[in-house]
């Protein structure tokens, strides 16, 4: 039988606030398959998490289909809206939910993991903030927009230049996006789209930087919407997950597992040759041209 196999591999997974995200059921796959998985949390996020997964509010989701409960080596602060402690603001500092972090910003934490593991073989970029995603673009402020790539793309390409020498040869890594880098999607603004479009085309180019640089494979899923804590700050995703069922040609809800294990797979030395590549794992809604269920749609065109 076929299977997935990364024992002995460490894999990075930056973006792991909960336990309802993509990231997490990356994580959980690649745990699966046999990865050591080491995490890095938003900083405001980082007590809040730890105090979670100490207490025991994520052990149900932790079960791994042998019984046993997803370990995490080790779990970072992290702002990628930072490279080094010199481009943080003073106000951010002091701020109470930073400021008994130290080191947090993406070069502290590329050189933490150098001291604790030396190398790695697996990175995962599943975090995006978009400070004014609920407006339109129209009205989005040249800040909000500027922090949605910062934070949402930018973070992605100082990651991957600060872990690339970290990453041995023949690993691999993976960003998350959403169909509105490709299609207008009201309601997903504030410079959000502009962010997922600059990250589609940083991984071809990254592909072939960090393939020729270090023999790494960069790729990105683009996943259908989902219920999750992130998500259901945009204010919109219920509709768009009926939107989806109701639409896309596998009418179903999208499972977070879905995704993990597409990601695990894209990890592997299974797709040892596949990078610079954008895979959907959305039921196919990325496919349809028209919205099935539109009211100028007779029933017998919807079905047929």
């Amino acid at each position: 039988m076929l299977k997935i196999d990364l024992r002995g591999k460490k894999a990075f997974i930056a973006g792991i606030g909960d336990d309802q995200g993509y990231g997490w059921a990356i994580a959980k796959s690649l745990a699966e398959a046999g990865a050591e998985i080491l995490i890095g949390t938003w900083t405001p996020m980082m007590r809040m998490f730890c105090n979670n997964f100490a207490s025991g509010k994520f052990d149900e989701s932790r079960v791994l289909s042998d019984g046993s409960l997803m370990q995490i080596a080790k779990i970072y602060s992290l702002d990628a809206s930072f490279d080094s402690m010199d481009d943080v603001p003073e106000e951010i500092k002091e701020n109470k939910r930073y400021k008994e972090a130290t080191e947090y910003t993406i070069s502290d934490v590329a050189e933490s993991i150098r001291k604790d593991y030396g190398k790695i073989d697996i990175f995962v970029h599943s975090l995006a903030n978009g400070p004014e995603v609920q407006k339109s673009l129209l009205d989005t402020s040249r800040k909000g927009y500027l922090a949605a790539i910062s934070a949402s793309s930018y973070s992605f390409v100082s990651l991957l230049a600060h872990l690339g020498p970290l990453i041995n040869a023949g690993g691999a890594t993976l960003s998350l996006t959403y169909i509105a880098s490709e299609k207008a999607v009201p309601g997903y603004g504030g410079g959000m789209s502009s962010a997922k479009a600059a990250l589609e085309s940083d991984t071809r180019t990254l592909a072939w930087e960090a393939g020729r640089k270090w023999n790494i494979r960069v790729n990105t899923i683009s996943a259908g919407p989902l219920r999750s804590r992130a998500a259901k700050a945009i204010g919109f995703i219920e509709r768009m997950i009926d939107y989806s069922e109701a639409n896309a040609p596998l009418a179903k809800n999208l499972q977070a597992t879905e995704v993990g294990n597409v990601g695990a797979f894209l990890l592997s030395p299974l797709a040892s040759a596949i990078t610079g590549s954008l895979i959907y794992v959305d039921n196919g809604l990325h496919s349809m041209g028209v919205a099935v269920d539109s009211p100028t749609l007779s029933g017998e065109q919807a079905t047929e």
